[in-house]
This record gives structure tokens, C-alpha cells and sequence, in this order.
């Protein structure tokens, strides 16, 4: 595999539809959770989630060093902060605000896209009132590994991109709390998140399944819009 881009993302199913479309190509063996290569467009491609958060966003690109990445682009979820972003809506960060600095991804050419500025975070945006308040940051959408992704980046000298898709609305609630269940290797308790949804099944067992149909509506809108870009 010769210079790959490499696209980061915390969760595999939020990769899944993109890299359906690729050639499938061997992958190497790394010290991710998920990884997957092929080829798109001529060009060698990798795909690797490996958990939730900045800590485990820089994990990933470590594990890659080796293989000179020509570029890194952060993909997944998002939530909104601004209320007029949409379920499955594609959103193009133009600046990214970390916990240290903020970052400039590089743009882009792709079709048309919510564009603005996004906030990585260091937990999971629970609630309303939570997501009210990054907002007065004047963000339009939340998220936990693109400044990881960034600041591996711009240490290795790499070029880097980020596109996100909605899976939560600002006006929403968790009825389940991940945070609790969000474990140290950037993975959720499955058997602790079940446990905690049935103290309350009527608001958090349904919410489940719900988020897993907008998981995957984003997912598959994501891997569309990635597939008429250039990087």
C-alpha cells in the first residue's frame, strides 16, 4: 500500500457505506479496533475506527505513520448544535475549534454541504441545555475526534480533512447516558448500556433503536457524498 488516504472515524458502521464502495484490497494488521483498505478512484484507500475521542482519533494515526499517508480525513457523526441542521445532513467543517487551537481542514471538492464551524469535544453533548451552550462558541455542530485527527495531523506535516454527517438534533435529550458507558479504549459497555436502558425501557430502549436507523441513514449519506469528492 503506497501513501494511502486515510479516512478516521470512531465507529465502523460509521464507515461501512463508503467503504462498500471501494475495490477491496488485503488490509495491514494495526493497533486499531476496525481497518479496512481498498482501492477508489486509482488511488489506495484506508478506512479505521478505533473508539470514541480525540485520545483514540491520535491512536489511530500513529498506527498508520508508517505507511506515509498522502492525506487524513476525519469522517462520522455529528450533532447539531444549530437547530436548522438536519438528520442526515452533510456538514463540511470550515474551521474546527480543539481544546488548545483552533484548525483549518483543508477544502474540499465536493457537492454542495453545510458548511460552518464545528467543536470537538472531550464528552458526549447529552442534552439540550449542553448543546445550547456550544453553541454560544459559535459552532453549528459537535463532535469528539477531529482535533485529534488535526493535531496528528499537522504534526506529521499531513493534509487534513473533515466531513460529518447529523445523527442527533440540537433540541434533543439522551434518554440514555453514554458517557457513563463510554469506556477508556474509546468503546461503549454494551452490556452496561442495555442494563442502564432497561432500568427505564419505555424513553431509553426505543431511543436505541432509533439512533441505530439515524446512525445508518447517516452513514449512507456520508459514504454518498464522500464517493463525489476529491481530496
Amino acid at each position: 500500500m503506497s501513501h494511502p488516504l486515510v479516512f478516521i472515524a470512531s465507529d465502523h458502521r460509521e464507515c461501512a457505506p463508503w467503504v462498500a464502495k471501494w475495490e477491496p484490497r488485503p488490509a495491514p494488521k494495526l493497533p486499531v479496533h476496525w481497518v479496512r483498505a481498498g482501492v477508489w478512484q486509482g488511488q489506495d484507500v484506508l478506512a479505521v475506527a478505533n473508539g470514541v475521542g480525540a485520545a483514540q482519533a491520535i491512536g489511530a494515526v500513529r498506527a498508520v505513520e508508517d505507511l506515509s499517508p498522502s492525506a487524513f480525513v476525519s469522517i462520522g457523526t455529528c450533532g447539531a448544535l444549530d437547530p436548522s441542521l438536519k438528520l442526515g445532513e452533510v456538514f463540511v467543517p470550515t474551521q474546527i475549534l480543539g481544546k488548545d487551537r483552533k484548525w483549518t481542514p483543508c477544502a474540499i471538492s465536493g457537492p454542495d454541504a453545510r458548511r460552518g464551524i464545528l467543536i470537538s469535544v472531550t464528552r458526549i453533548a447529552a442534552t439540550a441545555f449542553e448543546k445550547s451552550k456550544l453553541r454560544a462558541t459559535g459552532a453549528l455542530a459537535v463532535e469528539m475526534e477531529s482535533d485529534g485527527v488535526a493535531g496528528a495531523s499537522d504534526r506529521l506535516g499531513v493534509p487534513f480533512y473533515c466531513v460529518r454527517v447529523v445523527s442527533d438534533l440540537a433540541g434533543q435529550d439522551f434518554a440514555n447516558d453514554f458517557n457513563k458507558v463510554l469506556m477508556s479504549d474509546g468503546r461503549f459497555n454494551i452490556p452496561a448500556l442495555l442494563l442502564n436502558a432497561f432500568a427505564r425501557p419505555l424513553s431509553r430502549i426505543p431511543e436505541l433503536y432509533y439512533l441505530a436507523q439515524r446512525t445508518a441513514l447517516a452513514s449512507k449519506n456520508l459514504g454518498d457524498f464522500l464517493a463525489l469528492c476529491s481530496f
